[in-house]
């Protein structure tokens, strides 16, 4: 059993693959931010499928949202999650381009963020289907700091450009 966080602070982390089987990336990096000194697991979304942002060409993502409970600094979070994508061979090639993996901080705590290394909440988290349909499934009453309640964000959100996927689904 986990040693309980003192003071846990509520963070939100988005995970997205489209490439080198994209649910195993997202099930693999589930396990390492659960392997993670001072971050325990809340809860997890279903999996969605998503068209991508920016280049249209690349495969389709594969999009998830995970609660966790941590102790760790936003920083420090950020860097142990940036250290789980290079281990499943993130490489930055392009903005927006296709990645085995894609961790961000969504939220953390009710702060806001904004330092050259980290914004939160996540910028165009407001506008991004593939981000607050996930959350909603796991959050449906949560506030969103400088944004507001996030379902007012999803009434003007359309459910365009993405599915979710059932539970025994796979794609190809």
């Amino acid at each position: 059993m986990n040693k309980p966080i003192a003071n846990p602070i509520i963070a939100y982390i988005g995970l997205g693959s489209n490439l080198d089987s994209p649910i195993t990336q997202i099930n693999s990096s589930r396990r390492s931010i659960n392997g993670l000194s001072h971050v325990r697991e809340r809860c997890f979304s279903g999996l969605y499928v998503s068209a991508p942002m920016g280049p249209q060409d690349q495969p389709e993502y594969i999009n998830a949202v995970m609660a966790v409970e941590t102790g760790l600094p936003p920083l420090e979070l950020l860097h142990a999650l940036q250290h789980i994508e290079l281990a499943h061979g993130r490489v930055r090639a392009r903005r927006w381009g296709e990645r085995t993996l894609d961790l961000d901080i969504l939220l953390y705590g009710d702060r806001q963020i904004n330092t050259t290394e980290l914004s939160v909440p996540h910028k165009g988290l407001a506008e991004r289907a593939f981000v607050l349909y996930p959350l909603s499934e796991i959050a449906p009453d949560l506030y969103i700091p400088g944004y507001g309640k996030l379902s007012e964000l999803l009434m003007h959100c359309p459910y365009v450009g993405i599915r979710r996927l059932n539970d025994d689904e796979s794609i190809s």
